[in-house]
């Protein structure tokens, strides 16, 4: 059975390296599988939130992470949103926490959801990565790819993950550690942060989609 997979690269490329997850979408290698969509939402959480209506078996969401460790590293981990969130969804910002919850209040239902996030260094107005930030981005397609890979037919439910890691943000009731990707320990992904979702308020960046 073929599993569909939604990559969603989420940020703000007028705030420096808050753009890293659509840099890291525009230069995703065209996957060979067509049930793998690939699309740089930026800023656009209603038009994240339409699409998980349509039923996916997995999200990967490739974004910034505010907050903790060093800038530039990379850290991969599956959330699973809890059900407190509001839907409070604006047309032109990227909050996770209300697209899950604008989801819920359509009547879909939540994919597992594996985050791709970045520790940033900077998220002042400004086009462009910082070197750091930049210098991730090969890292982050390669924890991508190993994400679709472990989630492919052919991968066994053995190799889904170790036990659920101790960390705050996204609303996330429990966060693990993605199969087989990077090792990370301490992670945070806060969809509320003041030096970065709060922010993505600005003019939406083009969308690119690769079907």
């Amino acid at each position: 059975m073929t599993t569909t997979v939604l990559v969603a690269g989420i940020g703000n490329i007028f705030l420096g390296d808050d753009g890293f997850g659509p840099e890291v979408v525009r230069r995703l290698p065209r996957h060979p599988d067509p049930a793998v969509r690939v699309v740089d939402y930026g800023i656009r959480g209603m038009h994240l939130a339409y699409d998980l209506l349509d039923g996916w078996d997995a999200l990967v969401l490739i974004d910034a992470v505010p907050n903790r460790g060093a800038p530039g590293s990379v850290r991969v981990f599956q959330a699973e949103p809890d059900g407190a969130g509001a839907a409070n969804l604006d047309a032109h910002a990227m909050n996770p926490e209300a697209v899950f919850a604008s989801v819920r209040a359509l009547g879909g239902t939540l994919p597992p959801t594996y985050v791709v996030g970045c520790q940033v260094e900077t998220v002042e107005e400004g086009m462009g990565l910082s070197e750091p930030v930049a210098a991730a981005v090969d890292t982050a397609i390669s924890a991508v790819a190993e994400v679709l890979g472990s989630l492919s037919p052919d991968s066994t439910a053995a190799s889904r993950g170790p036990e659920p890691a101790a960390v705050d943000g996204l609303s996330a009731s429990n966060i693990r550690l993605a199969p087989g990707v990077l090792s990370a320990a301490d992670v945070t992904l806060s969809a509320n942060a003041e030096s970065a979702a709060s922010s993505r308020n600005e003019p939406p960046s083009a969308g690119r989609e690769e079907e």
